[in-house]
């Protein structure tokens, strides 16, 4: 599952909170085990991950770099490209 979250920092555009909030999602489920709670969990799991999405979000925010902003088209071909080396 965490093979899923990409990296969201030092993007043009940057990440959205939609992005963030599935990097949250997906690092949640991980760590539960589960990807629906129980209804008696589900509070929790839900808290989780808001609580991580806003820490990541403040994260992402907070990063400086002196490098230039990586383009999400270009990043997303060489991810095709790994892709098809890998499982050709």
């Amino acid at each position: 599952m965490c093979r899923n979250i990409k990296t969201l920092a030092n993007f043009e555009p940057p990440a959205t909170n939609d992005e963030v909030y599935d990097a949250a999602l997906q690092f949640v489920r991980k760590l539960s085990g589960s990807t629906k709670p129980s209804k008696r969990n589900e509070h929790a799991f839900h808290h989780a991950v808001e609580a991580i999405a806003t820490a990541a979000r403040e994260l992402i925010d907070a990063l400086e770099t002196n490098q230039e902003p990586r383009n999400r088209e270009v990043e997303a071909a060489k991810a095709k490209a790994r892709s098809a080396l890998r499982f050709a």
